[in-house]
């Protein structure tokens, strides 16, 4: 029997999330439906509770539906909202008069639920926004009952300095969780000291973009849509790839998953998100966890130590 994937808390939230977390980026709508409902349910029963579900769309831009695919997946997998957690993208882009609440209304109405457990505030490019203003608008979604908790994607560990004072000094909650690349190649943010310091303040780590979308479980020509690349190391990642997969070799284990479970051996890790298109690949994916526990994290943090390609090359500070 399959031993669940254990559970961590969401900064200091009282929100528990699985070790591994499932993402939906242009992921569903690329599936066959029926697949995509046994690998949720497949997933649940496996332990993975939360699921980052965005809008993945803009003004102007094709529609996209994935969020609402997976609205139709966990009625199909026959999912109680009690079983999942749904964590959602809040783009800064759109931040107006009236808040958040018209972007996350939309959300939560394509995925079919009242509220979001975990809102995620997209990358800050604005510098017209009042950090207050945000602040004390996710306090009101939450007085409303919309979220529970709220983080932040790819922000400087300075704004997020700024966003924990500002929810002090207002007596509200604050963030709880910062999504970050973070892969054995792209490391020097969420190892830098910058972001230590928000560790120690109960801030907890969200990994993404752990496989550099495909590029280092092996699928360099791949064609699927990648992330940003910064510090332009993305060609420094590809020539990598045979020599990190001749280590997972080396370990009887793949490239996915030895990439995979060396974010687990960050301390302040609360969660890894991953994306999966297939029933093996979400299996393969859960059993990294095991890996650590085989190896040892300082072990499997001494070996991979080679592949860190932005090493003195991105800021720690972050964006």
């Amino acid at each position: 029997m399959t031993t669940p994937l254990p559970r961590r808390e969401i900064g200091r939230s009282g929100l528990h999330a699985s070790l591994f977390s499932l993402g939906s980026w242009h992921t569903y709508d690329r599936m066959d439906f029926a697949d995509a409902v046994a690998m949720l349910r497949q997933a649940v029963d496996r332990g993975v509770n939360l699921f980052d579900v965005g809008v993945y769309s803009a003004p102007g831009a094709p529609p996209v539906f994935t969020d609402v695919i997976f609205s139709a997946m966990v009625r199909a997998a026959g999912l109680r909202r009690d079983e999942w957690l749904l964590s959602s993208k809040l783009w800064l882009e759109a931040f107006g008069a009236d808040g958040f609440r018209p972007q996350l209304e939309n959300a939560l109405l394509r995925v079919g639920t009242e509220h979001a457990d975990l809102v995620i505030l997209g990358d800050l490019r604005r510098d017209d926004l009042d950090l207050r203003d945000l602040v004390l608008d996710l306090a009101g979604l939450a007085d409303a009952g919309l979220i529970r908790a709220w983080g932040v994607n790819n922000w400087s560990a300075s704004s997020i300095q700024a966003l924990i004072d500002l929810a002090a000094a207002e007596g509200v909650a604050g963030p709880q969780i910062a999504q970050l690349k973070y892969s054995v190649s792209r490391r020097s943010i969420p190892d830098g000291a910058p972001f230590a310091r928000l560790w120690e303040q109960g801030l907890t780590l969200q990994a993404s973009d752990c496989l550099e979308g495909g590029v280092l479980a092996g699928t360099v020509n791949g064609d699927r849509q990648i992330g940003r690349d910064p510090g332009d190391i993305r060609a420094r990642i590809i020539a990598d790839v045979p020599a990190f997969t001749a280590l997972a070799t080396s370990l009887d284990t793949t490239p996915a998953q030895l990439g995979l479970a060396f974010t687990l051996t960050h301390p302040a890790l609360t969660t890894t998100l991953f994306g999966a298109s297939r029933l093996a690949q979400l299996h393969a994916n859960l059993d990294a966890a095991a890996l650590v526990d085989r190896i040892g994290a300082a072990e499997l943090r001494r070996l991979v130590e080679p592949f860190w390609a932005d090493r003195d090359v991105v800021d720690p500070e972050g964006p």
